[in-house]
């Protein structure tokens, strides 16, 4: 379902060519942040183990969790015993309507990891789908992997289908892809596609390249669209494909493929 969004331009569709930028390359980090990049501790429990004492660099017990630090070159002891990274993990889940994305909710709303079993709790989400919001959803265990999908620079493509409230006009699907001003923030589609349009209601393919917070139903209320219904049909190489809701997949060995050529791509440029 979803579609090439590199062709060309043609009626019916309307369009925005990636930005010219370089992609985020690996650098130092505070040693505070680091076992949370790689996945293997939280930033409270790294905090915990700097102040006892606990943690050394490269051989040497380190108390300052601004020490600048290379997650993937130096290596991290914690009481003598080298911390490693288990077996890299990535699911795609389709998220139902109704389910929060966090691991718990204060007000007792359902969660996406209501949806999963115990061996995959571990996992955090790339980035967020809203309460109203269905369809694709990553979760990992790598904070590279993630960091890498969300980071803006590298204009990961989020494909969506979407209804919104009466007819979107040929003026106004080229603002959406020209950019709106939203209280000081601009938003834009890279890439709009109509399904289907009448006076009641109408229905159109969308594409973002960034993820910022609401951003497709704050995108068509600038406009004049209240939106109805939305899901995320695609993120970067993965689809949601014939996946139930409320169901979870493995990443194929293509996919895996795929992504570890796109992460490579990127820190070389």
């Amino acid at each position: 379902m979803s579609r090439n969004t590199k062709s060309p331009v043609k009626p019916g569709v309307w369009s925005q060519s990636k930005p010219e930028s370089k992609a985020s390359t690996t650098g130092t980090v505070p040693l505070v942040r680091a076992l949370s990049k790689l996945g293997l501790a939280s930033r409270t429990q790294t905090e915990q183990w700097i102040a006892a004492g606990r943690l050394a660099v490269n051989g040497r017990v380190s108390r300052d969790p601004k020490l600048a630090v290379v997650p993937e070159r130096d290596q991290f002891t914690l009481d003598g015993v080298l911390l490693q990274q288990g077996e890299r993990t990535c699911i795609v889940l389709h998220k139902p309507r109704g389910y929060v994305t966090t691991r718990s909710d204060e007000n007792g709303r359902k969660t996406v990891f209501d949806l999963l079993p115990e061996s995959l709790q571990q996992l955090h989400a790339v980035g967020r789908l809203d309460l109203h919001t269905s369809g694709l959803l990553l979760l990992t265990n790598d904070t590279r992997l993630s960091s890498f999908l969300t980071e803006p620079v590298n204009a990961i493509p989020r494909e969506y289908v979407i209804s919104v409230d009466g007819k979107v006009s040929d003026d106004t699907l080229k603002k959406l892809v020209a950019g709106v001003d939203d209280d000081g923030e601009m938003l834009r589609a890279s890439k709009v596609e109509v399904r289907k349009l009448s006076g009641r209601e109408s229905h159109l393919f969308v594409t973002l390249q960034e993820g910022k917070n609401r951003e497709l139903r704050r995108l068509f209320k600038a406009v004049g669209h209240e939106v109805n219904k939305l899901k995320r049909i695609a993120f970067g190489p993965f689809t949601l494909g014939e996946l139930d809701s409320g169901k979870h997949r493995d990443l194929s060995t293509a996919e895996w493929n795929t992504l570890t050529a796109l992460m490579g791509s990127a820190a070389r440029q």
